[in-house]
């Protein structure tokens, strides 16, 4: 937990110093008919297929697998911030590729389910962040992103546009958080349930913990319940002890993207050309077909050679904010 407190305050106190980003420059009036045309173009380019699922709307994201031939997922749109809504389905869509991905022929049984939820949520930040937040990825997709929606696009340059989206800023909201401070959010919440099922929080002082937790580590004061312990939907739905899932698939992401960049040639250049075949087919192959033939600390070493090892996520940050921002 400190080593998550020293990153992420020594990656914002950097950026204060270097970097001014105004985050409202994206900001503008996108069609949400229009949003929607373009969020399934990026889901079906990284390979989600619309023949074997679909996307609809929501207030929360999700995605929902009935068959690995019946997998839905959705997002959430704001009118004036059209990335609002591409995140999420770039990281809902990570989910149904694992889900499409399952062997049909074993459907029903362990054969045909996920290794587990970290690993699941493994695949939606990798595409989320480590690809979805890329140059690579943007070197792609900009050109396309400013064709559809000009106004403000058109005027922001590709080198500014990944410092908008990839900017450390302290936010209330896990969801709308960046990699940096993420994981802080999961351990303060972990430490909640911790004590909730100890005994040595009660439930009545959640909102008192949450603010005081959120000041220690974020340093950052709630106003509202809000923004702070009723902003998820989790404890009210009894899904306790699945928030580290979040923080073990950043861990396993980068750990897997690792092995990934060793395994296809040139897999920068060819996410530059919107070329994800190969992603998809090396997740198929490594990942997803297994169901669950292997535990997620097995399955781990079989596809990267080592046991969980969050040096790579370290590295991973390390070596793009570095570059990003000059820090």
């Amino acid at each position: 937990m400190r080593f998550w407190m020293l990153l992420s305050r020594e990656c914002l106190r950097k950026k204060r110093r270097k970097i001014k980003i105004d985050k409202d420059i994206i900001k503008g009036d996108f069609s949400i008919e229009k949003q929607v045309e373009f969020n399934k173009m990026v889901a079906s380019k990284i390979g989600f297929d619309f023949e074997a699922g679909r996307l609809d709307k929501t207030v929360h994201p999700f995605a929902v697998s009935f068959h690995p031939h019946d997998v839905r997922i959705t997002t959430r749109y704001k009118k004036e911030d059209v990335l609002y809504s591409l995140g999420s389905t770039i990281h809902e869509a990570g989910h149904g590729l694992y889900e499409q991905g399952l062997p049909v022929e074993h459907f029903g049984t362990p054969l045909a389910e996920c290794v587990s939820l970290g690993i699941h949520e493994s695949q939606s930040r990798m595409w989320e962040n480590i690809i979805g937040k890329s140059e690579d990825f943007w070197k792609y997709f900009y050109p396309k992103l400013q064709k559809e929606f000009p106004a403000p696009f058109k005027k922001i340059i590709l080198k500014d546009f990944l410092k908008i989206i990839n900017k450390i800023e302290t936010s209330f909201i896990r969801a709308e958080s960046d990699e940096v401070t993420y994981n802080l959010h999961i351990i303060l919440r972990y430490e909640i349930e911790k004590g909730l099922i100890e005994g040595s929080i009660d439930v009545a002082d959640l909102p008192e913990v949450w603010k005081s937790k959120i000041k220690e580590y974020l340093g950052i004061k709630v106003s509202k319940d809000s923004l702070g312990v009723l902003q998820d939907v989790h404890w009210s739905a009894g899904l306790f002890g699945y928030f580290p899932t979040y923080a073990l698939g950043n861990l396993y992401a980068s750990q897997f993207y690792s092995a990934m960049v060793r395994g296809i040639s040139n897999i920068s250049q060819k996410v530059a050309k919107g070329e994800f075949g190969e992603i998809k087919k090396w997740l198929r192959k490594n990942i997803h077909t297994h169901g669950k033939t292997y535990s997620a600390s097995v399955l781990v070493k079989k596809v990267t050679g080592e046991n969980l090892n969050s040096q790579y996520f370290v590295e991973y940050l390390e070596k793009k904010y570095k570059k990003l921002f000059n820090i």
